[in-house]
């Protein structure tokens, strides 16, 4: 093990000094006078086609390149025009028409609403196409262009229809692809209509990204716009310390401490939008309500699921696990900075941290305790022995995980941790149902229906394993009609009573139970970067936010000749980003490279 590590440290040490060289043997750095913004990211690109990427890095470089119909507004998330100047809808809600703005692709070319139209139409009768945001056109019956305006016609109406997350294509450039399936969109310069256009993509190393000349609110104020990807965030962290990247987004509390007292660094903590929970196997099935899985029976018993939540402790989760840079979940899955859609439990409603409650509930429902103070199920037949499935390699879940053993032991339940990879942890907690409790969260769109629909009875996986998206094997009637009243209702304050009442009905009912709303944490060289506006405006998310805004508005100082620590040339921060990736690696962390997680703190 000894020589391993010390051949990977003279590779590291090779790897700098070529990365040294390289800067040197460009002593005329054509980078020089240029503004350049390095990003650092802990995920790689899945895919530079937009049909088909599904991680958050991608559908947030995806933004920063295309325009979409709307875009949420910088000051209040509301849907703003983008590339729609305007739109208008029928009396019965069922046909929008969208006035497409005048406004170039990259290569000069007019955008029209025949490329918004081919988009859409591409993905109602393309598979493939429909894999990153296929849910967006299941309700359109049609989709026609005349001139500039767009008409959709749908099959019922849709309230959410301007906040749809489909990017639109060039479909001069697009038509000719006949497989989209495998197809890697490799060819540059991209033609986009945003303020940035892809000019190299290194399969997970970076993307660069060049400031868009055409784009119709004016050009960025800086030229160049660079995502690294690090293998680890140790290694992130490090390249934003020696200012091999500008920014990082998406920290853990553990490691936004360690850049709070930095001179050189700006720590952003802001209220965030994600929520996280806990997935709970209340009876898994599938489309066709077949039961699947070995969840515990006792969690089918709703009074159980209640009282697993009087005994959880959320404040001291909120202070010790994440040290304080969270806010306590009283309600369900939108987080407090959507003021609109955000609910919290009052009066009885509200579940507080009540062990003595929790044993009592627990003791009505004949749950007792045995000699070794251990539950049973009411027929005695089996103990309240349940599992806790979180993601290997996230030391802020096995924290987790500890607190809630102690919790759960204090009302006679036995817990156990389970460590699975990703993609095991999405088989057993969506598909197969293999498992008791789990770790949970999503990143929260302006308009939360997305977020909603995973707990939809459509979204079960159907008898085969196939199709869901499931978050909970949730399918609840009275859920399931909430669900279509808030989509019809086109009045903004009417939905979101509406939805809130669904929250409420996931709190009481406990098919998930929210634990807390994490901070959005992240930190920029205030050494580089001179000015760079959130989303929203006010205190809002930078790297982490829903929209192209931060990266439209940053400005940053230009490039000095040769480099240096915290402004190197084009390239210099690019090699020094992978290269200590590499030493950070070699040095500490080994076991976590190459297995980049698609954990629920990913997803969106």
């Amino acid at each position: 093990m000894r020589k391993w590590f010390a051949r990977l440290a003279v590779l590291g040490a090779a790897l700098l000094v070529a990365g040294q060289g390289a800067t040197a043997a460009h002593a005329q750095d054509p980078a020089a006078g240029k503004k350049i913004v390095r990003v650092g990211a802990t995920q790689a690109m899945d895919s530079m086609n937009p049909f088909l990427a599904v991680r958050l890095v991608s559908t947030s470089i995806h933004r920063w390149m295309y325009g979409f119909l709307t875009v949420p507004d910088s000051k209040t998330l509301q849907p703003s025009p983008d590339l729609a100047e305007s739109w208008t809808t029928s009396e019965d809600g069922l046909t929008w028409t969208f006035k497409i703005r005048q406004a170039k692709w990259s290569d000069g070319q007019p955008v029209t609403a025949d490329d918004a139209a081919w988009t859409f139409n591409k993905m109602m009768t393309d598979e493939a196409a429909k894999t990153a945001n296929g849910p967006a056109v299941e309700n359109f019956e049609s989709v026609t262009a005349s001139g500039q305006d767009l008409t959709i016609k749908l099959k019922a109406p849709q309230a959410s229809m301007l906040d749809n997350p489909v990017p639109i294509m060039p479909k001069h450039v697009w038509e000719s692809v006949t497989d989209m399936a495998n197809y890697d969109a490799e060819k540059y310069p991209a033609v986009t209509s945003g303020p940035y256009i892809a000019i190299e993509h290194k399969k997970d190393n970076y993307v660069k990204l060049q400031a868009n000349p055409n784009y119709w609110r004016g050009k960025p104020k800086i030229d160049e716009l660079q995502v690294v990807f690090y293998d680890n965030p140790q290694a992130a962290i490090a390249g934003l310390k020696n200012g091999d990247i500008d920014l990082l987004g998406r920290m853990s509390p553990q490691e936004f401490e360690g850049i709070q007292n930095n001179p050189n660094i700006e720590a952003w903590n802001t209220q965030g939008r994600r929520a996280a929970y806990l997935q709970i196997n209340h009876g898994a099935t599938t489309t066709d309500d077949k039961p699947v899985g070995d969840g515990h029976p006792a969690l089918k018993d709703v009074k159980v699921r209640q009282a697993l939540h009087y005994a959880i402790d959320k404040q001291k989760l909120v202070d010790e696990v994440q040290n304080g840079l969270a806010k306590v979940a009283d309600g369900s899955i939108v987080p407090p900075m959507y003021k609109d859609f955000f609910w919290e439990a009052t009066g009885d409603t509200k579940v507080t941290y009540d062990p003595a409650k929790a044993n009592q509930i627990l003791d009505d429902a004949g749950y007792k305790k045995g000699a070794d103070g251990i539950r049973t199920m009411p027929d005695g037949k089996r103990k309240l022995e349940w599992r806790f499935t979180i993601h290997t390699d996230t030391p802020i879940e096995d924290k987790l995980a500890e607190y809630m053993t102690g919790f759960l032991k204090e009302i006679g339940v036995t817990l156990t941790t389970v460590k699975l990879d990703s993609s095991k942890f999405t088989e057993e907690t969506g598909i197969t149902g293999n498992f008791d409790i789990a770790i949970s969260g999503w990143s929260v769109n302006p308009d939360p229906e997305e977020v909603f629909a995973t707990h939809l009875c459509s979204r079960r996986p159907d008898a085969n394993g196939e199709g869901g998206g499931t978050e909970s094997f949730y399918c609840n009637k009275t859920f399931e009609q909430l669900y279509k009243d808030q989509q019809k209702e086109l009045d903004r304050t009417k939905r979101a009573e509406i939805i809130k009442k669904m929250q409420e009905q996931l709190y009481t009912d406990a098919p998930i139970i929210a634990i807390y709303y994490p901070n959005d944490l992240e930190g920029y060289r205030k050494d580089r970067i001179t000015s760079i506006t959130p989303i929203p405006e006010d205190k809002g998310l930078l790297y982490g936010g829903s929209g192209y805004w931060p990266f439209y508005t940053v400005d940053v100082k230009a490039q000095a000749a040769g480099g240096g620590s915290a402004g190197g040339g084009s390239n210099t921060g690019l090699i020094a980003g992978i290269v200590g990736g590499v030493i950070v690696v070699g040095a500490a962390a080994f076991l976590l490279t190459r297995r980049r997680k698609s954990t629920a703190d990913e997803r969106e």
